[in-house]
């Protein structure tokens, strides 16, 4: 496995090392025995982490920290005048992007299991963690979010299994070797990139047949999009479903109970095959459950694994997650939802919870995606009862889209007055203790830092 990577590169720059991706990847293969150092704009609680764990990891990008390494990776985020990037094209160290070097890393597994889709990546990614490390199988784990269960977002195993998360951004995820796939479901997004849902179609589609002959690919039977894209798939195909029971895999008698939990039966080739109880919230966390049943069951995981793997989850970071009560009795909410389908599950889920009235704390991330879902973010936000808009979240873009706050509050207003704009966080969290009630729900949405409001209000 990891023997032919150890032997190829012993130094290893890492240029946006403070990423939860990139950050991730310095751990594996430090443990691996590379010696990695990095740079990243800022200092934060993941530099300060590697830092302390014996990483050297410079605040900010200089050209003299480039003398003598092996490599350098690069976020897809690194634009191409960063002066280390330069200074290493200029030294013949080669550079690589931090997707191609997770291929690298996929290579050398026997298992390389690749979770994908538009949403719910992260969540899958876990479930099948918890699962995999319930029957003892000690996979290496590398996901998008904080995993309780492992301690961060990523675990080094000692076992031939590769439990992954495959993003589709700028096709990131056409750069890897699976053996296996899920996919959860497509939707439009990244439209700065793929422009289009065909073009995000034809991405998965290259995906897909990235799957050598004794491959596997699991694939959601309920969604649309997925339909017509594996017809020259390689590899095995099983479809999953939480609506037909013609699918290979399907839940069905789906019930929950008086905390929002769900609990169903999983059909496989129209048998009776176990009972599911979860611990996390929303019809869609049933549909990812059923995926990862049906990708254990393949894996010839021990059904007591799956029932106690999926039932002993209880969410990652900042997938709707619990943060705290405000004054005793105002419960406090993060979700990193940052799409309209993914934030209609965030109305989902707060609609189980037991509440007075609904706070929503809304940041758009990134002023493309908000020029492109504007009107979408706007009735979908309309379902809670307050809504206040940040300050949209740049991330590498500038605004060059016309696209202000204001244009997601008009969309609300035509259905909910209680919708504004408060650009600065300590104003969000000033407006919240002015205004909330016992009893009340906030939940801050978004991929951006907003979740600070939450923290700030419950710590305060």
């Amino acid at each position: 496995m990891k023997e032919n990577i150890v032997n190829k590169y012993k130094n290893v720059f890492m240029i946006g090392i403070g990423g939860i991706s990139m950050s991730g990847i310095a751990e594996i293969i430090k443990a691996w025995g590379i010696n990695i150092s990095g740079s990243n704009n800022t200092e934060s609680k993941i530099t300060k982490h590697l830092m302390d764990i014996g990483i050297d990891v410079k605040i900010g990008h200089d050209e003299r920290n480039i003398t003598n390494q092996d490599l350098v990776i690069y976020t897809a985020a690194i634009p191409v005048d960063n002066p280390e990037l330069q200074k290493a094209k200029e030294l013949g160290i080669p550079t690589m992007e931090r997707a191609d070097f997770v291929g690298e890393m996929t290579k050398y597994f026997d298992e390389t299991i690749c979770i994908s889709g538009t949403h719910g990546k992260s969540t899958t990614s876990s479930m099948i963690s918890s699962c995999f490390l319930q029957a003892k199988l000690d996979p290496t784990i590398q996901i998008g979010a904080e995993l309780n269960l492992i301690n961060g977002n990523f675990h080094v195993g000692k076992n031939k299994y590769f439990i992954l998360e495959a993003c589709e951004y700028v096709d990131s995820f056409l750069k890897f070797y699976p053996k296996t796939e899920i996919i959860l479901n497509i939707d439009n997004d990244h439209l700065n990139y793929f422009k289009n849902l065909d073009n995000i179609k034809k991405s998965f589609t290259k995906y897909i047949n990235l799957l050598p002959a004794n491959g596997l690919l699991i694939i959601n039977d309920d969604d649309e999009n997925c339909k017509d894209i594996y017809k020259d798939c390689k590899g095995k195909i099983i479809k999953y479903s939480i609506k037909n029971n013609t699918a290979d895999y399907y839940a069905t008698n789906i019930k929950f109970n008086d905390l929002g939990f769900p609990t169903f039966d999983v059909y496989h080739n129209c048998k009776y095959y176990l009972t599911v109880t979860l611990s996390v919230l929303g019809i869609h966390n049933v549909s990812n459950a059923l995926a990862t049943v049906a990708l254990c069951n393949e894996y010839k995981i021990d059904n007591a694994s799956i029932i106690e793997g999926l039932k002993s989850y209880t969410g990652v970071g900042r997938r709707f997650e619990y943060i705290g009560t405000y004054n005793e009795n105002v419960l406090v909410y993060d979700d990193y939802a940052h799409h309209p389908t993914e934030i209609a599950t965030t109305v989902d889920s707060v609609n189980c919870i037991k509440h007075r009235k609904s706070w929503a704390i809304f940041q758009p991330h990134t002023y493309s995606r908000t020029k492109e879902h504007y009107e979408e973010f706007g009735h979908i936000l309309a379902n809670f009862d307050y809504i206040i808009i940040a300050e949209i979240y740049a991330a590498r873009e500038t605004n060059i889209y016309n696209i202000k706050e204001e244009d997601i509050v008009s969309v609300i207003k035509r259905t909910n007055p209680n919708a504004k704009v408060i650009l600065k966080y300590d104003d969000i969290v000033a407006y919240l203790k002015e205004n909330v009630k016992p009893d009340d729900l906030v939940i801050t949405i978004g991929a951006g830092p907003v979740n600070e409001v939450g923290l700030k209000l419950i710590n305060n």
